[in-house]
């Protein structure tokens, strides 16, 4: 269980370093771009601990497939950006993608 927590913390991170991404502007903004470089070290640092007993592939899979669903949030919601129809269908199938490895795999170390 505490593998998830890790994962979780560094889905968090990623999230956060992501949307400093954008508010860094090309790295012309030193505070947002220093929480970028600080989000991205710690999301690799926790995402690290999750390999003790998760397959690389499926904790990246998971790691990067919840990010992307929570970045497109953060983008509609924060920076005002828009999402078409099969932009939504598609994080659907990232997010029932994400479920099928975790409540049917094998291969996530339950």
């Amino acid at each position: 269980m505490v593998n998830y927590i890790y994962l979780g913390i560094a889905i968090v991170f990623e999230v956060i370093g992501t949307s400093a991404l954008q508010a860094s502007r090309q790295f012309t903004r030193p505070i947002p771009s220093l929480v970028v470089i600080t989000a991205y070290g710690l999301a690799f640092y926790f995402l690290s601990f999750t390999l003790r007993t998760i397959p690389v592939g499926v904790a990246y899979a998971i790691w990067s497939g919840l990010g992307i669903v929570l970045i497109s949030s953060i983008g509609v919601f924060w920076f005002r950006q828009s999402l078409d129809w099969p932009a939504v269908a598609g994080l659907g199938l990232i997010i029932a993608g994400v479920l099928v490895v975790n409540l049917f795999s094998n291969s996530v170390g339950h």
